[in-house]
């Protein structure tokens, strides 16, 4: 069966239908308690680190963990009071992913253009993934 509409009609649609911010605007916003951002990339991917501060949720789980009625539901996204800005490598598999949780109801979800390549290649802020559970860690 031939295919009908290839990822790049895919990922063009969901870029017109989401809130697409760039790297200086999200960054501008990491202080910002009503910010949530989102590092959907495989955890393989997660080795050369992350957004300073950005929950991972795989995207693979991504909506199995944002619906209250799943058995993997995570609570963070529960809050309505946040915005959750996804990243992934490259912004197309973020696009994908806010329009199929804007396509279950959600209003607070937008990405980044670019992804994390366009984040590092600007120079904004990352962590390791030790420096991250460090910081997270209860302190004595």
């Amino acid at each position: 069966m031939p295919i009908t509409k290839g990822y790049q009609q895919l990922v063009a649609e969901a870029m017109a239908e989401v809130t697409t911010y760039s790297v200086a605007e999200v960054q501008a916003r990491l202080n910002d308690a009503h910010v949530q951002v989102v590092d959907i990339r495989d955890i393989r991917e997660l080795n050369d680190g992350t957004v300073l501060d950005a929950f991972h949720a795989p995207r693979g789980m991504l909506e199995f963990w944002v619906d209250p009625a799943s058995p993997y539901h995570k609570p963070i996204f529960a809050d309505e009071s946040k915005e959750f800005i996804l990243f992934c490598g490259a912004g197309w598999r973020s696009a994908l992913a806010a329009k199929a949780l804007q396509d279950m109801g959600m209003t607070n979800v937008a990405h980044i253009d670019g992804g994390w390549a366009a984040w590092v290649k600007q120079g904004a802020p990352t962590e390791t993934l030790e420096q991250q559970k460090a910081r997270r860690r209860p302190k004595p």
